[in-house]
């Protein structure tokens, strides 16, 4: 049967919010040189302007649901909901970033370009309906990230940084390329329900074998890219040297969109040999838990204790994903929203309070701040009580439904040690806060300038998605359900 390529007005609606973002990337690279070192500053406006459009675009297109582009692109509400998250990371990120930029002498049209052409690989990653597709998603992603973490090319941090994100990032990627070959040899094909029904034939058992090695050449690839377990040595040497803002984005918007690849190719094209590969992942999930909260107890470097905070919580979601049901990619979807939330408010307090250089970064440079910005240590607090899992915020709900999916799937076990997982997690958490309010101020604290206003309003919209999540998690969980269930 022949195949039409020629695409239809309705597939350019359908892929409008990547293409609104890399003429954006383009066109600020292009204006540059006609701006004064001064107009600079107004990039970053253009690049908000440029992300709220494409999120207008993402939310016209879910209005028209369907696959695109003889079937490798498909819009439906799980792409629109990691759309819209890594879009949203992308705002926020610009918002944090305007300040560090303008104090490391470092505004560029180049930083906000990869922004956007970064967080258009992720699209791309979150509508891809085609392993090509999502490995072409992951690498216009991956290679504008590798270039964010080495931003400030002075800095030999960003350097080293840079440097480790990207040999081990293109290790990673050559499993994932590996596996996409293994499995387009056996099913004759790269599309995810081609592959799925291809599985589900009777008579294709002798060929399980080479499909359950193909998924776990791709489980190396996606495991690296959300720092599981025993692919995770990379994120906090990374998100210590990277600049501020850059680990801001890295922590939300690249694992969103990786774990929307993850639930949509394990969960839609190798659903049918789910017993192969249900076990690597509750172990994944265990022993990324364990290493990212026991290690995060022993660290001095905020940003160090930080990303290894965020290994842990990628082991919460991967028990959602062990889950394999319904529930537990509702539930995935919305703590990917809910750690965004507060991961980056968190991180945005880090790049306030890092000042030029990133010169105080340690946990004891914290010390007394809730007496000197009292505002500030008030939404940090609030940050960290989510990321804990305190009731009222959206920490809280998101893993009391991972746990809820994980017990449903009769994982008893591994909920089990995810809450005793959590209780550890609550010291190196409250360690923070009780640096900020029972400890004399410092040097870092008794000269640290008024929050600007970018940040101002990365913080407090952060923090209101933090309690309007805890409060009211039917808002977003409703939807997480209703497009959870298209993932087939």
């Amino acid at each position: 049967m022949p195949v039409n390529f020629a695409p239809s007005a309705v597939d350019y609606l359908r892929f409008l919010p990547e293409i609104i973002m890399i003429l954006a990337g383009t066109l600020i690279m292009l204006i540059e040189p006609l701006l004064g070192e001064r107009k600079k500053e107004g990039l970053s406006f253009l690049t908000v302007i440029a992300f709220l459009a494409a999120l207008v675009a993402a939310v016209m297109a879910n209005n028209n649901p369907g696959a695109s582009f003889s079937k490798m692109l498909v819009v439906d509400g799980f792409a629109t909901f990691f759309r819209v998250l890594v879009i949203g990371v992308g705002i926020l990120t610009v918002l944090c970033s305007a300040q560090y930029l303008k104090r490391e002498h470092a505004a560029s049209a180049e930083y906000y370009a990869l922004l956007l052409f970064s967080v258009t690989g992720q699209c791309v990653m979150a509508t891809a309906n085609e392993l090509i597709m999502i490995f072409i998603g992951i690498e216009i992603s991956s290679i504008a990230t590798y270039v964010l973490a080495g931003y400030l090319r002075d800095d030999k941090r960003n350097n080293e940084a840079a440097l480790k994100y990207f040999l081990l990032g293109s290790f990673a990627t050559a499993f994932l390329l590996y596996g996409i070959a293994w499995i387009y040899g056996t099913a004759g094909s790269t599309n995810l329900s081609d592959i799925r029904m291809y599985l589900l034939t009777p008579g294709t058992q002798r060929n399980i074998v080479l499909a359950s090695t193909s998924a776990a050449l791709m489980f190396v690839g996606f495991a690296f890219k959300v720092s599981a377990a025993p692919f995770q040595v990379w994120a906090p040497d990374v998100y210590q040297g990277a600049p501020a803002p850059v680990t801001l984005f890295m922590s939300a918007g690249p694992k969103a969109a990786a774990f929307a690849v993850f639930l949509r190719v394990f969960m839609t094209a190798f659903a049918p040999i789910t017993d192969r590969w249900e076990p690597f992942v509750w172990a994944s999930a265990l022993l990324t838990m364990i290493i990212g909260n026991f290690a995060a107890l022993t660290q001095s470097n905020i940003k160090r204790l930080l990303a290894y905070s965020s290994i842990a919580h990628a082991g919460y979601v991967m028990v959602a994903v062990a889950a394999h049901n319904q529930i537990g990619i509702a539930a995935a979807m919305f703590y990917l929203a809910a750690y965004a939330f507060m991961n980056i408010g968190a991180f945005a307090v880090i790049t306030h309070f890092s000042r030029k250089g990133e010169k105080f970064v340690e946990v004891a440079d914290l010390a007394g701040l809730g007496w000197k910005q009292p505002v500030t240590a008030a939404l940090f607090s609030i940050f960290l009580l989510s990321l804990i899992g305190v009731p009222l915020t959206g920490g809280f709900f998101g893993k009391f439904y991972i746990f809820k999916a994980a017990l449903d799937a009769h994982l008893v076990w591994l909920a089990v040690l995810g809450l005793l997982n959590s209780a550890v997690a609550a010291y190196y958490y409250l360690r923070i806060i009780v640096v900020m309010y029972m400890q004399e101020p410092g040097e870092a604290t008794a000269s640290l300038p008024p929050l600007g206003a970018g940040i101002q309003t990365a913080l407090w919209a952060s923090a209101l998605g933090t309690l309007i999540l805890g409060i009211f998690p039917g808002i977003l969980l409703n939807f997480a359900r209703n497009s959870s269930a298209l993932v087939k």
